[in-house]
């Protein structure tokens, strides 16, 4: 009778230690999936786009994103993940995609993700687009960069009923903090490039029952916001760009971190030398760890007692 080597018994213990790490891989995708929850903000028709009838779709961009995108988004909704040990922290993010698409996956759910493993629960707003008239919505955005008459005026009446479902999201996020686990007071919004853009805006001209306790605009432009009075109570800022940004230039982030340096408050502000529109490549795509030192620097990840 044959016996066992020892180097057969190392190989078979080897073995099942992968097949148990591959079960387990899969057991903590599957509870990654059910901690997530997509929330309707409005009963029924958002207001203002009743009679939008186009069907909401994906697309997947290889250039430059190597991505899904959301497009022909008319109902806004908000899909929450929540960690397994929440500490009450909140951020929403806005992803960005020019107001015709919704970079869901690289602006949104990788954030998320990251998030999660500190603590705080995320919110990822999916928020109304400029209708796509082709199968093709990510060249329609590229070609409406143009600004022609018909696309200014579509993207100005979004813009609009984007940043209202933005307050109504803020305002459904304070009204629930009790069901996910969160402290209605450290409820923060991030935005990314047009989704900067909105957060920037809610950081100037917040509504008193819709105010984010801190923002947090990324690679955003901010030369559409007209009025740009720095309230006393405006909240925390932070801030991050690359110089070498072709579509969104650091100039828009320097001159935001000036108003609020100016207005006396908290603002902090990360520039990379490279990492285009994305922050992309080291060290820019680390600025997501600086996002979370600057929170537990505010005393923003300290558990609710």
């Amino acid at each position: 009778m044959k016996r066992n080597t020892g180097f057969e018994n190392n190989c078979y213990l080897f073995l099942v230690s992968k097949i148990l790490l591959f079960i387990l891989s899969i057991l903590i995708s599957f509870v990654a999936v059910a901690q997530q929850k997509e929330i309707p903000l409005y009963t029924g028709a958002a207001p203002g786009s009743e009679n939008w009838n186009w069907e909401e779709k994906v697309f997947f961009v290889k250039v430059p994103l190597n991505a899904k995108v959301i497009y022909n988004i008319t109902k806004p909704t908000l899909t929450v993940f929540t960690p397994d040990s929440a500490n009450g922290c909140t951020v929403i993010i806005c992803p960005g995609g020019g107001l015709h698409v919704l970079n869901f996956e690289t602006e949104g759910v990788k954030y998320a993700n990251e998030l999660v493993k500190k603590g705080i629960t995320v919110f990822i707003f999916k928020y109304r687009l400029v209708q796509s008239v082709t199968d093709d919505p990510w060249q329609e955005m590229i070609k409406t960069m143009a600004k022609t008459d018909t696309s200014r005026r579509n993207t100005a009446t979004v813009s609009i009923m984007a940043r209202t479902d933005l307050n109504i999201a803020i305002r459904y996020v304070r009204l629930h903090a009790a069901e996910f686990k969160v402290d209605p007071k450290r409820i923060g919004v991030m935005g990314f490039s047009a989704g900067g853009a909105m957060a920037a805006r809610v950081a100037y001209n917040f509504e008193p029952d819709a105010r984010p306790d801190f923002v947090a605009p990324i690679y955003s432009v901010i030369s559409g916001i007209k009025e740009r009075a720095i309230k006393p109570d405006a909240p925390p800022l932070f801030i991050a760009a690359a110089t070498d940004d072709s579509l969104a230039k650091v100039s828009n982030s320097v001159e935001l971190y000036t108003d609020w340096m100016n207005a006396k408050r908290p603002v902090e502000l990360h520039i990379y030398s490279r990492g285009g529109h994305g922050l992309r490549g080291s060290p820019a795509e680390n600025w997501i760890s600086r996002f979370t030192d600057w929170l537990e620097s505010q005393d923003l990840l300290k558990p609710k007692h």
